[in-house]
């Protein structure tokens, strides 16, 4: 197969651990250029992975990495790290607004100060990375925007129990459907991509029943999933909200089998996603 990320820049946010690191593995197998701009640059006490961890794994999988400590939530810090990838790279090709925060909650357990929580992270992170990324997209060969977000499903089950969070994460892919249309003159494309059952992440851990942790899927199966979003055509594919295992079904997989954490567990349905 071709490495077809070769040399380009990728900015990963988020890119510490789970999703975002396996994305940045698979890009860098491809020996390509890789941002990762999280918070975590020192070593968490319950939490796995740095920006520094992950940077050797990078290098050792045949890319160059770039560790950048990021706040997606603090402008300056979103403006100086797209600076300096630039700085560093010459310019960027792809963004993927990955970090994200969690709270599973309904309106009335739901304090203000987690629900601007999530709504910073999630809605305006995506959205300040995004608009701040876009002047250097537009300059790129093939450029991409990839968010970590749900289609739109508007069934009432998945806001009564965690509004807050709902709003957030659709916040993500509404950046998907308007900037989509916004900048295809540009060539830019903005999709979002969505797992059809858990991640077996840090956040899927901690919030969820262990059980639900060993139903679940390793993060591979996002990236790759994402490795084939990144690698199409930037002007006929955009505004899609890609599910992984339908996207990879899409292009010849059939075996599924190596991405299960637990093969004796049946999967367990990601949220947004009808059974």
């Amino acid at each position: 197969m071709s490495a077809q990320l070769k040399d380009k820049v990728v900015f990963i946010t988020g890119a510490s651990r789970g999703i975002g690191r396996e994305i940045a593995l698979r890009c860098a197998r491809d020996g390509a250029k890789v941002v990762l701009a999280a918070k975590t640059a020192e070593q968490h006490p319950t939490l796995e992975g740095t920006i520094h961890s992950v940077a050797k794994e990078v290098e050792q999988a045949g890319g160059v990495a770039l560790p950048l400590q990021l706040d997606v939530r603090q402008e300056e810090m979103v403006q100086a790290a797209v600076a300096k990838a630039v700085e560093t790279f010459g310019g960027i090709d792809i963004l993927v607004n990955n970090a994200s925060a969690i709270f599973i909650a309904p309106t009335l357990q739901t304090p203000m100060k987690r629900f601007d929580l999530i709504h910073s992270v999630n809605v305006r992170g995506t959205f300040l990375c995004s608009q701040t990324c876009v002047p250097h997209l537009a300059k790129a060969k093939n450029p991409h925007i990839l968010n970590l977000s749900p289609p739109m499903n508007r069934k009432s089950k998945w806001f009564k129990d965690y509004l807050a969070y709902t709003m957030s994460k659709y916040g993500m892919s509404m950046c998907t459907l308007g900037m989509a249309e916004e900048f295809k003159a540009a060539g830019i494309a903005v999709n979002s991509l969505w797992p059809r059952t858990t991640i077996a992440t840090a956040a899927v851990e901690v919030n969820f029943p262990k059980e639900v942790y060993q139903a679940s899927r390793k993060p591979t199966i996002v990236a790759d999933a994402a490795y084939e979003i990144l690698t199409s055509d930037s002007r006929s594919t955009t505004g899609n909200f890609f599910m992984d295992e339908d996207l990879l079904r899409s292009k010849g997989v059939t075996d599924f089998s190596s991405y299960a954490m637990n093969p004796k567990f049946p999967l367990f349905p990601d949220v947004y996603v009808d059974a």
